[in-house]
């Protein structure tokens, strides 16, 4: 009895911590103004979308075969006969009571479900994208910024440049071209082979890792040659300090001056871009789904916007702001694990 009462103490104590800690309650303000952020987003995504001449209903009678009985009960079944501002209010108060995002026009099916399915492809790709880029631009920085104006510094800012100078459908045109010259080595379209489901867990891994690989490439060139360059001048101003210049006069070997010391402070800026690179990795998924036939969100929106599929469109969008949200959140949570000198309420 006793122990269970010192259980029950401690876990109350524990919770109470918990609830007044700044971290809990700078991560409850933030999402309270996320959902300000989204509702006014969404509201502004609805009306410019209403503002396209047309909707899908347009494209149906233009079929022959469709009577226009049948097409309007089409719009009073999707609500394409109330006005903007009561289509908005239905489909929002859809969203609150019941979680429900409407149905697809053009799939017949539930929005969510279908969000269910991409949005993990599309995140999958974009950590990736993510991981390889910080792996391969850090180091770079740091070497070239240790090498300062020697030749692998001058070649690195060379291939940094020319890798922010091209557009991502250029790079990805260029790799499905090569996909193209070395085929089969490099599979293109979907995410996975045809006999996927006949191979065993770890294939499944592999098979699907390998179908990553060019629309991961795609998506990383352009962000690792600015987060290479940001890097480099990032560490070069830290190298330049008093307190670095102490280190060394002190006698502290050159690596852990670098790697302790000025590193530990050049890093801050560059969590701090952490949040703004998941959102441009999110949007760059757009482009690399198209070409390399990802089933991601990306292509689910492109689809929904030429078909005009107004719910499934209004869903993609709000996904797309969450995945922006969640991300920035996320990186000013790394900052101020990176220093506890950071206070929360200042990065607001």
């Amino acid at each position: 009895m006793t122990s269970t009462r010192i259980s029950l103490e401690t876990g109350r104590d524990w919770l109470i911590r918990l609830v007044t800690s700044d971290t809990f309650i700078y991560v409850v303000k933030r999402l309270l103004q996320a959902l300000l952020t989204l509702l006014l987003a969404s509201a502004l995504s609805f009306f410019i979308i209403q503002l396209a001449p047309g909707d899908y209903v347009d494209t149906l009678r233009q079929n022959p075969k469709i009577s226009p009985e049948r097409i309007e009960e089409i719009k009073r079944q999707f609500g394409l006969d109330k006005s903007w501002l009561e289509q908005f209010w239905l489909w929002l108060w859809r969203i609150l009571t019941k979680g429900d995002f409407g149905t697809s026009f053009i799939y017949q099916r539930s929005v969510s479900s279908l969000l269910w399915e991409r949005v993990p492809a599309t995140l999958l790709l974009a950590i990736a994208s993510l991981i390889v880029t910080w792996a391969i631009a850090i180091p770079l920085g740091i070497f070239a910024a240790v090498n300062q104006n020697k030749l692998a510094d001058r070649i690195l800012q060379v291939i940094s440049y020319a890798g922010q100078g091209f557009p991502s459908f250029i790079t990805a045109l260029a790799l499905l071209v090569l996909a193209q010259i070395t085929s089969p080595l490099f599979p293109v379209g979907s995410m996975t082979s045809i006999n996927h489901s006949e191979l065993s867990w770890f294939g499944r891994i592999l098979d699907v890792g390998w179908h990553m690989i060019l629309p991961t490439i795609a998506l990383s060139i352009t962000s690792f040659a600015g987060l290479q360059r940001i890097t480099r001048g990032e560490l070069l101003d830290v190298l330049r300090q008093d307190y670095i210049q102490t280190a060394r006069a002190k006698g502290l070997p050159e690596n852990r001056v670098i790697y302790v010391h000025a590193l530990r402070n050049a890093i801050n800026p560059l969590i701090t871009l952490l949040g703004f690179e998941l959102a441009g990795l999110l949007n760059g998924a757009f482009i690399a789904e198209f070409f390399f036939n990802w089933p991601g969100l990306g292509r689910l929106a492109l689809q929904a916007l030429q078909a005009q599929d107004l719910y499934l469109l209004m869903a993609s969008l709000v996904m797309g702001a969450v995945l922006l949200i969640v991300g920035n959140l996320i990186a000013d949570l790394l900052l101020k694990a990176a220093d506890p000198r950071i206070r929360l309420e200042n990065l607001n």
